[in-house]
């Protein structure tokens, strides 16, 4: 087992995407479909942008829970598509030292094919 605790994480997201046990909130998510899922990302991103406007030391911990939250909710979707994140190290891999802007305009390129 990994002990990276991204890694041990996505691993169990996995696994209850696709065991569905009961009495998981990951099952909850997930049985909810998208939009539940998408919903719950979306609330934990306004929370993440909120948070991080708090002043000193409470503010700074808040907005490491709520940005905890935002990667939680949104590795439930990526974990119903089965996606790693080994896959998202090699996009940003892929992505290191490309400017951002290049690389929207080239994502812009490949969807207009």
């Amino acid at each position: 087992m990994s002990t990276d605790i991204l890694d041990r994480l996505m691993a169990q997201l996995h696994q209850r995407a696709v065991e569905l046990p009961e009495g998981s909130y990951t099952t909850k998510l997930v049985l909810g479909g998208l939009s539940k899922m998408g919903g719950k990302l979306v609330e934990e991103v306004f929370e993440l942008v909120e948070a991080s406007r708090e002043q000193g030391i409470e503010g700074r911990q808040h907005t490491i829970r709520e940005a905890c939250d935002v990667l939680y909710h949104m590795m439930v979707i990526l974990a119903t598509r089965q996606i790693s994140i080994d896959e998202l190290r090699a996009e940003l891999e892929g992505r290191e030292g490309v400017s951002g802007i290049v690389e929207k305009q080239n994502r812009q390129k490949e969807a207009g094919q």
